[in-house]
């Protein structure tokens, strides 16, 4: 499936759909899915995506699922709008495309305040209440997401194979420093599994132009069940960093972190179990270390995550500079280790070790 795709014509939109479409733009910077805004006659608005060839399309019937469940539990949510003969997606020569209810709202790449930031942490205890007792299979759930053994075993094959990369002499070392930091990291407890988005990473949150506060997650093609931890350390990772991932000189703040736990404590501070907010420090370093592997072995491999070709020169050194970003922003966590639990110990009241 090629990379970039034109939208679909504002004919096949209004044929399948019938959406009175009249216009079709670009939408944000998504890694992944190719997404598109669509106006219609009368100022309506709609999401347009095509998915990445990664996701089956069983991926629409879980975000079926779950945002009915949202949705009746006074969320506010996308929904999947139904093509003319009741699907909930369009199969097209070039890939699978979805069209979606548009919420109104603002995203951001990067949290700007630790106002900006338990909001985010109150909006995803909301999300995971929401969703903590559904009994439900997912379709198009994807393995491995968090398999932190096997993303750095990706990068030392990354670095066997493409030994005659033209920039492999400048991600060498970066990867040499994951590897080296992996071998550092604490092992984290088995947990049970719960409910969870899959990438709550700060620009999949939608909040309110007006008064800030969080509406909705999006882009719910993650949907799965793991250990919390690693669903709120991917969170944390995110949302701390207020360089963003773009960039290679980045740091933690300690202030962020705070305010994102006090969020989500706000919501779910009496569902989370101790063992789960213990763990929270300990996943965050992991996350870091882990998506710095993958971005890492991706710029050699170059067959997977998006780039921004205005920033950067070639697709491989965006994804070194991902990866550095991560690793140093795993450096700054380390160094405020104690600082950090100490954070999460006080806002869910965990006994002192």
């Amino acid at each position: 499936m090629p990379r970039e795709a034109l939208p679909l014509s504002l004919a096949v939109i209004r044929d399948k759909f019938a959406v009175p479409a009249t216009a079709v733009e670009t939408l944000g910077t998504g890694l992944i899915n190719q997404t598109f805004l669509v106006s219609g006659e009368r100022g309506e608005k709609y999401v347009l995506q095509r998915l990445h060839s990664i996701f089956p399309p069983e991926v629409n019937l879980d975000m079926e699922v779950v945002t009915v469940r949202l949705q009746d539990r006074g969320l506010v949510t996308p929904r999947l709008i139904r093509t003319v003969s009741g699907h909930l997606w369009l199969e097209m020569a070039d890939g699978i495309w979805r069209l979606m209810t548009y919420i109104p709202g603002i995203s951001v790449d990067r949290v700007d305040s630790a106002e900006r930031a338990y909001e985010a942490g109150r909006l995803l205890g909301r999300f995971h209440m929401a969703l903590s007792d559904l009994d439900y299979r997912f379709l198009g759930a994807r393995g491995g997401i968090h398999e932190t053994p096997r993303h750095l075993r990706n990068l030392e094959l990354a670095l066997d194979r493409h030994r005659d990369h033209a920039a492999y002499h400048r991600v060498r070392p970066v990867a040499e420093e994951i590897l080296s930091a992996a071998s550092k990291l604490t092992p984290l407890p088995a947990l049970a599994e719960r409910v969870v988005h899959g990438d709550p990473k700060i620009s999949n949150f939608i909040f309110d132009a007006a008064s800030g506060e969080g509406l909705c997650l999006v882009d719910l093609d993650t949907l799965n069940r793991m250990a919390l931890p690693l669903e709120l350390g991917d969170a944390l990772r995110s949302w701390c960093n207020p360089a963003g991932e773009d960039s290679d000189t980045t740091d933690f703040s300690l202030g962020f972190f705070r305010a994102a736990l006090t969020g989500y404590a706000s919501e779910a501070g009496r569902w989370i179990s101790p063992a789960e907010a213990a763990s929270l420090v300990d996943a965050t370093m992991t996350i870091m270390i882990e998506l710095a592997a993958r971005f890492c072995a991706d710029a050699l491999n170059e067959s997977y995550f998006a780039w921004d070709p205005v920033r950067f020169p070639s697709r491989s050194e965006h994804n070194r500079v991902r990866a550095e970003g991560q690793l140093r922003a795993w450096e700054a966590c380390r160094k405020m280790e104690t600082q950090l639990s100490e954070v999460s110990r006080e806002v869910f009241g965990l006994t002192p070790r």
